[in-house]
C-alpha cells in the first residue's frame, strides 16, 4: 500500500458539492482507503486570472494500487462528475492531481509524480502541509513546511469552515 495525495479543485458551478462528490469517489476506489482530508481553502486562480475563485483541497489515502491505474481511476471520476475539458487552467467543475504516490517518480509522457509544479503552487502547499508538512518530496528533497517557506507564489489562500469529510478514519 502507498500513501497517496491528491490535490482537489473547483470553480464551477456547486463547488462544495463537486468537491464532496470527489472525495466519496475516491473513498470508493478499489483498495483504496482515505486517511484524512486537509481543511478546504478559497483561493486565487492560478495562470489565467479572468474566472472565479477555487475551493482546493489535499486528501491523503493508501492504495495498493499502481499510480496509473490510480491516475486512470482520477481522470475517470472527474468524467463522471461532469469535468468539461475546454481551456489548460481554465474554469472547470472538479480537477483532481495527483501529487504524491507514495515515494514513486513516474514519468511517462502522460502522469509526472511528483506533480512538477507543486513547489509553485501555495494552493497546494498549504493544505498539504496541513496534513503532511514533514513529507520530504522525493525530487526536490526537502519538505513540504520548506517548500511553502520558499514558495514565490503570493495568492491568497484562505481557510473555510467547509468540510466534506471526517478526518477520524481508520485504516
Amino acid at each position: 500500500m502507498e500513501n497517496v495525495f491528491v490535490g482537489l479543485g473547483s470553480n464551477v458551478g456547486d463547488r462544495l458539492g463537486f468537491l464532496k462528490s470527489a472525495v466519496q469517489e475516491l473513498g470508493k476506489l478499489h483498495a483504496t482507503a482515505i486517511v484524512r482530508v486537509s481543511s478546504i481553502y478559497e483561493t486565487e486562480p492560478v495562470g489565467k486570472k479572468d474566472q472565479p475563485h477555487f475551493l482546493n483541497m489535499v486528501i491523503e489515502l493508501v492504495s495498493a494500487l499502481d499510480a496509473s491505474q490510480f491516475h486512470s481511476q482520477c481522470k475517470e471520476i472527474e468524467r463522471r462528475i461532469g469535468r468539461t475539458r475546454s481551456e489548460r487552467w481554465g474554469p472547470r467543475e472538479i480537477d483532481l492531481d495527483l501529487l504524491y504516490f507514495g515515494r514513486d517518480r513516474v514519468s511517462d509522457g502522460r502522469l509526472t509524480v511528483p506533480h512538477p509544479e507543486i513547489a509553485d503552487r501555495r494552493f497546494v502547499l498549504v493544505p498539504m502541509g496541513e496534513l503532511a508538512p514533514e513529507w520530504i518530496d522525493p525530487v526536490r528533497r526537502i519538505s513540504i513546511a520548506q517548500m511553502l517557506v520558499a514558495c514565490d507564489d503570493a495568492s491568497a489562500v484562505t481557510k473555510t469552515p467547509y468540510t466534506t469529510y471526517t478526518n477520524s478514519v481508520e485504516v
